[in-house]
């Protein structure tokens, strides 16, 4: 890909954005955190009340990509071959021979919503684990590669406890962000209101293909960052460790903290980031704001911290501002 060729390529990334913001009014943030996702080639996680428009927004961005979409619906009784697929028992109508064949379930799309993940048991959660890292689903000793790009995005709602499943840690290691919405501000929740209850209905247009969104992410990566800003990510994420930190807010309050994914994650953001703003080369400000995102699954807070109402939010920053 040649300069112009690139630059027309980003050039189409404020136009996917204005798109979305036909339908999703504010939470300009959330939307730039859930593209930088889709640049870095990952997985998110948005929580968020009921109401701020979370899977409306998972799918606006599929309309905006010419992918496909999938929706799963997770709910108690739902079983992993109901995200999988399952073989089913088929006839030769020549040979009349019976054979098993393997029907792909929702899982094999472009872009997949699993709206309200803490709603099912840790196996079915676990039935996403595969297709998160590996890009591939495996039943019956057999591989089944995945469409490519492939974007997981999970919802779940921060409120409401009863009945649901916390997403064990390792599983919340694999998602890229994890994203929270938050109340719309006084103007924009009135513009909700005024465009959501008539009948106008905005009509989106496909802004990005696959192969586009593919080349972007290989663009991401070959993003600038200097090695100073590799140092100050190494230092970052091991300052959330409470065994090697210098910094007391993390040793008072936390039990662990990141892994090198962390370290990986907050690069590919943070160059993805800088694609998304026009930019090839990453800036602190990329790292700094991508932090909490990143980082605030990823360090796990101690029963006093929780007791007395500090936040990973609290920590990250704390963390940031050792540095």
């Amino acid at each position: 890909m040649d300069t112009t060729q690139m630059k027309a390529l980003v050039a189409k990334l404020p136009q996917l954005k204005a798109e979305i913001g036909k339908v999703i009014i504010g939470q300009e943030e959330a939307v730039d955190q859930v593209l930088i996702t889709l640049l870095a080639g990952g997985h998110c996680l948005l929580e968020g009340v009921p109401g701020l428009a979370k899977t409306l927004l998972v799918s606006t961005l599929s309309k905006t990509l010419s992918m496909s979409f999938k929706r799963i619906q997770f709910t108690p009784d739902l079983m992993p071959g109901d995200i999988m697929g399952t073989e089913v028992l088929e006839e030769d109508h020549n040979t009349g021979k019976k054979f098993f064949q393997f029907n792909k379930g929702p899982i094999f799309a472009n872009v997949v919503l699993a709206d309200e993940i803490n709603r099912t048991p840790p196996k079915t959660q676990a039935a996403l684990l595969e297709a998160m890292q590996e890009y591939k689903i495996t039943y019956g000793g057999t591989d089944y590669p995945l469409p490519r790009p492939f974007l997981l995005i999970a919802t779940q709602n921060p409120i409401e406890q009863a009945g649901t499943y916390p997403l064990p840690e390792a599983q919340l290691d694999r998602f890229l962000l994890y994203i929270r919405l938050g109340y719309p501000s006084e103007q924009e929740e009135l513009a909700v209101l005024r465009a959501t209850t008539g009948t106008d209905r905005p009509k989106l247009s496909t802004i990005l293909t696959d192969a586009e969104v593919i080349e972007l992410q290989t663009l991401t990566r070959q993003v600038f960052i200097s090695d100073e800003l590799l140092g100050y990510v190494n230092k970052l994420v091991r300052s959330s460790r409470p065994a090697d930190t210098p910094v007391a807010y993390v040793k008072q309050w936390c039990d662990w903290g990141a892994g090198p994914r962390a370290g990986q994650a907050l690069i590919l953001c943070a160059k993805a980031r800088a694609v998304l703003n026009g930019r090839f080369s990453v800036i602190p400000e990329d790292l700094q704001t991508l932090a909490y995102p990143v980082l605030r699954h990823r360090v796990a807070l101690n029963f006093r911290a929780e007791s007395e109402g500090i936040t990973t939010d609290k920590v990250i920053e704390a963390i940031i501002k050792d540095q």
